[in-house]
């Protein structure tokens, strides 16, 4: 009796006349149906990593050098709970920043040798006359004597002129392959006249 019912079953149902290749894009079309939930969750999953991979490896650059300078030292102030706010200039440390910056990018330099000495004449126009002069002279007198260098520099008409002697012919090869902007980079106490600039200390007096 039960196999006669599964007959009737089989026999009362309907006949749409499908093809063979309507049967298999059904079957393609169900396939696509079940499997679609699971590359999505995939595909959350995989994207919830890489969100996840970006905060476990925090970015280290501001951006923008200078901002990144800013931001760097405006962090020790924030970690030092000696810090006096009253007193803290963060505009200064800004206005000295765009010094370098116009120093670096935006004056002529003019270079002449006699014996161990290299005089370097810098100069530009406008608002970059102004940062030559403060940086060259202030560069000079932290740097002069060190490891057996000489620094003078001296403000003149549209900008500074800085003189530079070598201790011996070594440091002269040196010397010439630094040029101008290499010497002024030497000495790592940048950084330090950053912060005290920062904290409203005046570094050169």
């Amino acid at each position: 009796m039960s196999a006669m019912c599964e007959n009737m079953q089989v026999n009362n149902s309907p006949d749409y006349g499908e093809t063979p290749l309507q049967k298999f894009s059904l079957v393609v079309l169900a396939a696509v149906l079940l499997t679609a939930p699971a590359l999505a969750q995939d595909g959350h999953s995989q994207h919830g990593t890489m969100m996840h991979g970006s905060q476990a490896a925090p970015m280290a650059q501001g951006g923008e050098a200078a901002f990144a300078a800013i931001q760097e030292v405006v962090g020790v102030l924030e970690a030092d709970a000696s810090t006096d706010w009253s007193k803290v200039n963060i505009e200064a440390l800004r206005r000295h920043l765009v010094d370098m910056n116009n120093v670096t990018l935006r004056s002529v330099v003019q270079a002449t040798e006699q014996g161990r000495t290299v005089t370097f004449v810098v100069t530009g126009k406008d608002d970059v006359v102004g940062s030559i002069q403060r940086m060259v002279t202030a560069h000079a007198g932290a740097m002069n004597g060190s490891n057996g260098w000489s620094y003078e520099g001296i403000p003149i008409d549209g900008g500074a002129r800085m003189r530079v002697t070598a201790p011996d012919d070594r440091s002269l090869i040196k010397l010439r392959a630094l040029g101008f902007i290499g010497v002024m980079t030497q000495g790592m106490h940048h950084q330090a006249h950053h912060l005290m600039i920062a904290r409203g200390i005046a570094p050169h007096h």
